[in-house]
C-alpha cells in the first residue's frame, strides 16, 4: 500500500490537485472534493477574461476575480486549522493553507491557458504567472498581493552568496506534497486527531524514510495511542541521529529511566 501511494504521489502524469486529493482520502478515509466544483470556477474565470486581449491585463483581471470576487483574499495565519487543508472545505470556507492554495491557484491559471508555476521567493512559496515573453506576475497565494521588481530584488538580496547567481527557482512536486502533509500533520496534532496525524507521518516517512524528526513525531503519536513499544524505538532512533538536539537530550533522560519489560503493551 505504501509503495503504491508513494508511486501515485510521485506520478507527474497526475496533477498536484489529484495528489492532494489522494492524501486527503488516505488520511481521512474519504475525499468530498468534486472536480466539477473547480471546473465551474475555471469556466467562470475563462468567461471573465474572454473579452480581454492583452495577457497581462487578463492575468491581473483573473487575480482580482479570484481574490476579490471569489473571496479568496486572506491574511497570514500563524497556524492553519485542519479544515484549511481540505479541498472542499477550503473552497466552502474560503480558507486554504498556503501549499494547498498555491496548487489550487496554479491549477486554475493553467486551465485558463496561462503558463503558471510555484516558485520560492524568500521567505515563502509564491505563484508565478507568465503573461508573455516580457511580463510575469509573482503574487502571494494568501493575500493575492503581487511583487514589483524592487520588492523582488530586496527579497533576493536576502539570499546568501553572490547576488549575480541568485535565481527564482521552481518548487518541486515532492517539496509541495511534503509541505502540505507536514502542515496537515501539525494541524491534526493541535486538534488532537492523533490517528489521522499518524497517517500523515506514515506518508512523510514513506517520502523521506531517514528523517529523524518524522520518526520522533511518529514516536510521540504512537505514545499518545498507547503503542509505547514502537514509540520507544522511534524515540531511540531520533536520539541516536540527533544527539545534540535539545529534545533528544530530554528524551534520552526519559528513555534511560524506562525498561520496555516494565511497560504494559496494549
Amino acid at each position: 500500500m505504501k509503495e503504491l501511494l508513494f508511486s501515485e504521489l510521485k506520478d507527474t502524469d497526475k496533477s498536484l490537485i489529484e495528489a492532494f486529493s489522494l492524501v486527503e482520502e488516505v488520511v481521512f478515509g474519504d475525499c468530498y472534493f468534486s472536480p466539477t466544483h473547480l471546473d465551474t470556477i475555471v469556466e467562470h474565470c475563462n468567461k471573465v477574461i474572454s473579452s480581454i486581449e492583452e495577457p497581462l491585463e487578463q492575468a491581473e483581471k483573473l487575480i482580482n476575480e479570484l481574490f476579490i470576487e471569489q473571496l479568496l483574499i486572506d491574511r497570514q495565519h500563524d497556524v492553519w486549522p485542519v479544515s484549511a487543508h481540505k479541498l472542499s472545505m477550503g473552497f466552502d470556507l474560503k480558507l486554504m493553507a498556503p501549499a494547498l492554495k498555491c496548487v489550487v491557484l496554479c491549477h486554475i491559471f493553467k486551465l485558463c491557458n496561462f503558463e503558471a508555476d510555484i516558485v520560492f521567493v524568500p521567505e515563502k512559496n509564491m505563484v508565478r504567472v507568465v503573461c508573455d515573453e516580457l511580463y510575469a506576475i509573482i503574487f502571494d497565494p494568501v493575500t493575492g498581493e503581487s511583487l514589483d521588481w524592487h520588492e523582488l530584488d530586496l527579497r533576493m538580496d536576502d539570499l546568501d552568496g553572490d547576488p549575480q547567481s541568485h535565481q527564482i527557482v521552481d518548487v518541486s512536486r515532492l517539496s509541495l506534497i511534503v509541505k502540505h502533509v507536514s502542515s496537515l500533520k501539525n494541524a491534526l496534532i493541535r486538534e488532537g486527531q492523533f490517528p489521522q496525524a499518524l497517517k500523515c507521518v506514515d506518508i512523510l516517512i514513506s517520502l523521506r524514510p531517514d528523517d529523524p524528526f518524522e520518526r520522533r513525531d511518529r514516536g510521540f503519536l504512537l505514545h499518545q495511542l498507547d503503542c509505547f513499544k514502537v514509540a520507544y524505538d522511534d524515540y531511540q532512533y531520533f536520539v541516536d541521529k540527533c544527539p545534540k538536539d535539545p529534545a533528544a537530550q530530554l528524551l534520552k533522560m526519559q528513555l534511560d529511566k524506562i525498561t520496555i519489560a516494565d511497560t504494559v503493551l496494549h
